[in-house]
This record gives structure tokens, C-alpha cells and sequence, in this order.
């Protein structure tokens, strides 16, 4: 939507970045040129953004910013360039996609995309994937470093990941716990911090479980209960302990709706192994004391309707979808699903807000209908393998030897983990790659160099990738700046050099308005306003008469509405990983002692646990370079006390932080906000390493091994590091 106030034109848009939240941001031009970034302040719920968002003008105009294709003239990693026209930048692209496919094989190519655009119509990976699939294919990556512990749990207790309810339900709990869970400064949806804020103000009671005394829980939480990382499932175990043998919990409704849940009482009450997981045999594990434990599982087993709310951060961990599982099963034990107030602990998307994934599905299959035999993708490789897969190849057991790594939307180097392991791994392939928009940790190993504008200068149509009741037309506010272009632009110039018919030359409106119908044609939100209404307007929000609620068919029903699992109910105990039988992932949800968790016996050399924080002033590597929000908050490491004393550590030193995977050089923060023996450093700070190799970047992953959990997740919270103060020796003073 576009307002004309005299020479000024006000633009409506939306943030595509990987945060969670979709906000309003109302973009004022002036002669071309970008003046100032307002948002919402419309009908609630309001859409408003926080300061990245809003910043954002800084990042269109950032001096930094790539204007032009350019070619590698030095070594991979020193980020020496060469400008060149985008007609010899395209022409080398389309030679090595061809060079690469035919000599050996399409496989061979591994096209990297992850987050930078997410939740987007039309800008998105989407551009890169169709274009190699018509190729030839292609191997992709697989894996969320965000949610894929959950998203695994979710699917495999409840049959589906749409399993959540909207932010507005909030209103309807008396308790909320809060785990590993800091909404105030790491937006999931963009509401939620509002209803939270509401909530307390109307007196309930608020619980947060963190090892860091974050913003939210100082700004909601009524009580903030630390705990060590990695150890989340051993404390929700022994809660469960509590809800049995106290007879707290809902057998009626455990009866009803689920299977399994005899066999975990049996694990719960050490029948199985001869080991009851009571509060006092939690407590030696994740360290919070057994009478906390045990309050807080009679609270959450008393006082209803009740909330658990979990998100990412426990899961991102050695054995992280136990936690998410653990979870699950201490909401269908309380009864809190199905109901308002409740919620089926998990990822947690609402049944609301997602149907225009339809317009996603039509992408799709434009993208896949028209393929050639034998063009889709290979087996994808998870993210946490790429560095070893480029190093290793055939040899290490890998379907394909790369020889080509495309980049899009990622940058993978900074933000995958094992960052020193990376630089090596990017000597490998002969063709790297990268559309970017900074001369990123990750840009500066490309051969090949496109500039790639940013959302203020294209059109799209965005949705909250974690549902939410409303849909973003992201309307253009100026014209693509220097030589900047498109992902799909560029895909378009490089299918008519690679010969690719049918690949589609229609303009990102003709685009748009295609996937707007499809959306039209199959959601259940009706009704929709067409895509003409829908750009003049800017912002659609759907209304709601009440909250969404998940499984309250099956709640009211469940003959009726069986659950979309195998047993139609939900599954504490699941038969499809009975079947697996991997012991690393049980049918019931177990505690399992992680790697490089408190008990590791490398605490010896590495007692401090790390764990990688979201930052308020960058959505993950994104916004780094702005002045702006650099001003916000100091780049440091969080550290107790108690840890900072007898290493001679003061509030603001210079520290190195390392192991045997890397070190880096970082501002000490010395602070009660965390508890003893972890440590925390906010990721996304882009990786600089010096002369000897150490990072002065405080690049967090540079400490972080490239290791997944046995259900894909990112395990970026099982890590332990020594710190030492750094001292600059042979300077004055």
C-alpha cells in the first residue's frame, strides 16, 4: 500500500528476516529516498516492530553494501575482488553449472540456502531450487538450527508440527511457564510480548526456566528458576515423578487421548532400570533444588488452565527432542490440551494463518511439474555434515565429491557450526557461488560475487512463518539500488544462458498474483481479500471471534477427530520409534546424558558450560553492521561471578574464550544474570580471525562442533570452553 502526503509516499512492507515475528513497517519516501520507518498503529492486534526493523534504512544505505558483481583476484577467505559487468558475472555462473553438471554429475552441486528470507512468497530459495531442479538437480541441505528437535516431537506426539495456539489465548492461562524461552528480545510472533505484559498486569503468574535471568524474565516472570544447560529433561522427568506419586495428574483425560503413558510412568517411577527419577536425583543433574522442582510441578498440575511454553533453546542440544517430548507428555499429564488457556507443549504453529502455504504448494509445483527425467533433487546433506561432506567426499562416505557450492540466503560460515573447520572445508570445491548483500564471514569465499537487493526494493507477500492471523503485502518503496538485483531475476537471466525452456519470465507481480489465487482457491480462512485489495490495503488481519485452539476437535471428540498420528491419539509411547529401535531415540521421552554437558569428563579442561544466545540487535548474522543497533548493546560474554574471580576476570576485560575447536576474543560481562559455570555469547557476530587464527569477531560458532542430535537437531547449547583474561604483552603501560 502506498499513501501520498505531498511529495512524501508512505509504504507499507514487512521484515522477511529470520526473527519469527512479521511486523508492519510503513516505510516514508521522499524523492526517491528512503527518510524514516514507522510501524503499526492500526486496529489490534498492532503489528509493531522492534529496532531492528525499524533501523532498516540504515542497512538499504549501509556504505558497505555490495553494488556490484565482482570476481575472486585473491586467496579464498581475503575478500579481494574484482568488479565485473553482470553480463560476465552471469556468463561464468552458467559455464560452471554447466562445467560442473557434465563432468560430474548434478550431484556434485550442492546448493546452500537457509533463513535470510523466510516466510516470503516469491523471494526466497525457492528461485535457486527451481533453476537447478530444471538443471539437472541438484543435492540440497536439510535441518532447521532453530526448531528441529521440536518440529521431530511435535510430529511424532501429535501427528502434525500445526500444533500451537494463537498469541491471543495467553490471556486465557492462570500459569505460564516460560522455557528457555525469551520472547521480549527474541520475537517469535510479533504479539506475544504484548499479551505476555497483558497477563502479568492481570496477576498471573508467570515462571521462568533459563540459566540466564533474561528481559523476559525480568519483565513478566514472577519467579526465574536457573538451570544448567543440556539438563531441561531430567528436571521435567522429575516433575512428572511428582505429578504420579502425588496423583496429580489427569489420568482421565491421559486414558482418553493418549497411549503410552504406562510405559513412561514405569521409566518415571524407575521400574525399568531401577532408578526413580524423583526430584533429589534431578536436582544432581541439572542443579535446581528438588523442593523447586517439586513446587513447580504441583503448580503446573494445579492451577489451570496452564501453560509450558517451550521453544527452541533446550531442544538445540544433545539430545534436545527428548526435551520437547518431555514436555508434551507434562501437558496431556496436566490436561492442558485442547483447552483455552492450555497448550500442547512443542512448536506451537496455530491452525491459523498457515493456509496460504497454498500459494508455497503452486510455487512447488511450478517449480517440479515441468522437470525433466531424473532432475529432482539428490539426498539432501543435514547442515551439520556440510563442512565434513566438502573435506571428505566419496572417500568419507558421501553420496557425491562438491565441486560447485551455491549460496543463497545464508551465511553459512558465520552461522553453521565449527566455523574453523569451514574455512578449510571452502578451500575445496573449484566454484563457490554467493548472492549476498555485505561482504559477509561467508561472501568472502565466493568465486563468483552477485549483489542482491533487499526487500524495500522488490514486491512480495508475506505470512508469520509461525502462524498468525494476518498476511503482509510487501509493497516496493524505491527502485533496486546500484546494480543490485533479484534472486529470481538472476535465476531468470541464467535459465535463458542454460537453455532452461519454461522456466517463466513473468514479473514479480504476474508471480505474485498467481500465488495469491492459488492461496484464494484452498485456504480455510475465508474470505480473503483478492490481490488487488490486498496490496492497496498493505495489511490484512484475519479476524478472529476467539482464539486458536489446537486438538480442541479431538478434545470434544476424539472418536470423531482422532489425532493425526498412527494410534489416532496422542503418542507418549510411539510404536514408529519402537520400531526404529535406536537407543538414542526411545519410544517414550528419556533423559540421556549429553555430550559436552556437565557431567562430560572433559569439565576437567572445559568447566564452563556455553551457551549461544539470539541478540536483540541482530536477527542472527543479519544487522551486525549497523551503527545503530551496535550502539544498543555491547558484543560479550556473559559470565558469573563466581567464574570470573578466581580467573582474575573484571567487568569489561578482554577474555579469550576457546577449546579445542577454536578461540576468540571477547568483552567480559560479569553478572548475576547467569548462573555459576555457564557462560553465555549472543550468536551472529560476524567470525574476523586474526594472524594466529583466533577470531576477534566473538564469533560464537568458531567454539561450537559440528554435531547433530540423533533427530537432526542443531546442537548449539552442548558445548563446554575455557576462559582466561587476555593479556596484550609489549605495549606501553
Amino acid at each position: 500500500m502506498v499513501h501520498h502526503n505531498g511529495s512524501e509516499r508512505t509504504v507499507i512492507t514487512s521484515c522477511p528476516h529470520d526473527c519469527g515475528g512479521r511486523c508492519v513497517l510503513k516505510v516514508h519516501v521522499t524523492n526517491g529516498m528512503i527518510t524514516r520507518i514507522t510501524t503499526d498503529e492500526g486496529k489490534e492486534p498492532q503489528l509493531r516492530a522492534c529496532a531492528r526493523g525499524r533501523a532498516y534504512r540504515q542497512r538499504v544505505y549501509a556504505p558497505d553494501r555490495l553494488r556490484y558483481p565482482m570476481l575472486r583476484t585473491g586467496s579464498r577467505g581475503d575478500g579481494v575482488f574484482t568488479r565485473i559487468s553482470w553480463d560476465e558475472a552471469l556468463d561464468r555462473v552458467a559455464d560452471a553449472l554447466k562445467r560442473t553438471a557434465t563432468t560430474y554429475g548434478p550431484e556434485s552441486i550442492l546448493y546452500v540456502a537457509y533463513s535470510g528470507n523466510t516466510g516470503t512468497f516469491l523471494h526466497n530459495q525457492l528461485s535457486v531450487f527451481r533453476l537447478l531442479s530444471m538443471l539437472g538437480g541438484f543435492t540440497p541441505v536439510w535441518g532447521s538450527a532453530s526448531f528441529w528437535g521440536s518440529l521431530f516431537s511435535s510430529e511424532v506426539t501429535y501427528g502434525t508440527v500445526t500444533a500451537g495456539h494463537t498469541s491471543d489465548d495467553i490471556l486465557n492461562a492462570r500459569f505460564i511457564i516460560m522455557w528457555g524461552w525469551n520472547p521480549a528480545e527474541t520475537v517469535q510472533r510479533t504479539t506475544t510480548a504484548w499479551y505476555l505484559a497483558q497477563a502479568r498486569e492481570r496477576g498471573v503468574r508467570i515462571v521462568s526456566v533459563d540459566p540466564r535471568y533474561t528481559d523476559s524474565a525480568a519483565t513478566f516472570a514472577a519467579q526465574w528458576i536457573p538451570i544448567r544447560p543440556a539438563t531441561d529433561t531430567a528436571m521435567l522427568v522429575a516433575m512428572a515423578h511428582v505429578m504420579i506419586t502425588e496423583q496429580l495428574h489427569d489420568q482421565a483425560f491421559l486414558d482418553r487421548h493418549t497411549v503410552g503413558f504406562d510405559v513412561f510412568q514405569k521409566y518415571v517411577l524407575g521400574e525399568t532400570d531401577g532408578i526413580p527419577k524423583t526430584p533429589a536425583w534431578a536436582e544432581h543433574i541439572c542443579g535446581v533444588p528438588a523442593q523447586t522442582i517439586a513446587a513447580l510441578a504441583r503448580d503446573y498440575a494445579t492451577v489451570k488452565p496452564a501453560k509450558l511454553l517451550t521453544l527452541g533453546a533446550p531442544g538445540r542440544t544433545a539430545f534436545g527432542e527428548q526435551f520437547h517430548r518431555a514436555a508434551a507428555t507434562l501437558a496431556a499429564m496436566t490436561g492442558n490440551i485442547g483447552i483455552y488457556g492450555g497448550e500442547p507443549a512443542g512448536f506451537g504453529l496455530p491452525a491459523v494463518g498457515l493456509q496460504p502455504l497454498a500459494g508455497t504448494g503452486l510455487i512447488s509445483r511450478k517449480l517440479t511439474g515441468n522437470l525433466p527425467d531424473g532432475a529432482r533433487q539428490r539426498p539432501a546433506l543435514h547442515i551439520t555434515k556440510i563442512w565434513d561432506a566438502l573435506l571428505k567426499g566419496k572417500e568419507g562416505g558421501y553420496a557425491a565429491d562438491f565441486k560447485m557450492v551455491y549460496i543463497t540466503n545464508s551465511n553459512c560460515v558465520n552461522q553453521f557450526m565449527n566455523t574453523t573447520k569451514a574455512v578449510r572445508a571452502l578451500q575445496i570445491p573449484e566454484t563457490i557461488v554467493v548472492h549476498e548483500q555485505f561482504m559477509t564471514p561467508t561472501a568472502r569465499f565466493a568465486d563468483i560475487l552477485l549483489p542482491i537487493n533487499t526487500h524495500l526494493e522488490r514486491y512480495d507477500i508475506i505470512r508469520p512463518w509461525q502462524g498468525g492471523p494476518y498476511y503482509i503485502y510487501m509493497d516496493k518503496a524505491i527502485e533496486p539500488l546500484y546494480e543490485s538485483r533479484s534472486d529470481l531475476a538472476i535465476c531468470q537471466a541464467l535459465a535463458r544462458r542454460l537453455g532452461i525452456e519454461g522456466y517463466g519470465d513473468f514479473t514479480e507481480e504476474q508471480w505474485l498474483r498467481m500465488f495469491w489465487q492459488e492461496a484464494e482457491n484452498f485456504t480455510d480462512t475465508k474470505p480473503l481479500p483478492d490481490y488487488d485489495t490486498l496490496k492497496r490495503e498493505g495489511v490484512h488481519k484475519i479476524p478472529l471471534d476467539a482464539p486458536v485452539i489446537a486438538f480442541a476437535e479431538q478434545r470434544e471428540n476424539p472418536e470423531a477427530h482422532p489425532y493425526p498420528t498412527p494410534s489416532g491419539k496422542i503418542e507418549i509411547y510411539s510404536k514408529k520409534l519402537a520400531d526404529r529401535n535406536d537407543p538414542l531415540l526411545p519410544p517414550i521421552p528419556m533423559y540421556i546424558e549429553p555430550w559436552e554437558g556437565p557431567h562430560d569428563p572433559r569439565t576437567g579442561k572445559y568447566p564452563l558450560q556455553l551457551i549461544s544466545t539470539h541478540s536483540k540487535r541482530r536477527i542472527h548474522s543479519n544487522m551486525h553492521n549497523l551503527p545503530w543497533l551496535r550502539e544498543l548493546e555491547p558484543h560479550t560474554v556473559w559470565i558469573n561471578p563466581a567464574d570470573a574471580a578466581p580467573r582474575g576476570i573484571l567487568h569489561g576485560d578482554t577474555v579469550k574464550v576457546f577449546n579445542d575447536r577454536g578461540a576468540i576474543l571477547i568483552t567480559a560481562k560479569v553478572t548475576e544474570r547467569i548462573m555459576p559455570s555457564v557462560v553465555s555469547i549472543d550468536q551472529g557476530a560476524w567470525y574476523d580471525p586474526g594472524p594466529d587464527g583466533v577470531d576477534r569477531g566473538g564469533c560464537v560458532n568458531v567454539l561450537l562442533e559440528d554435531r547433530c542430535s540423533p533427530a537432526g537437531a542443531f546442537c548449539s547449547n552442548s558445548c563446554l570452553v575455557q576462559i582466561e583474561k587476555h593479556y596484550v604483552y609489549g605495549t606501553d603501560g
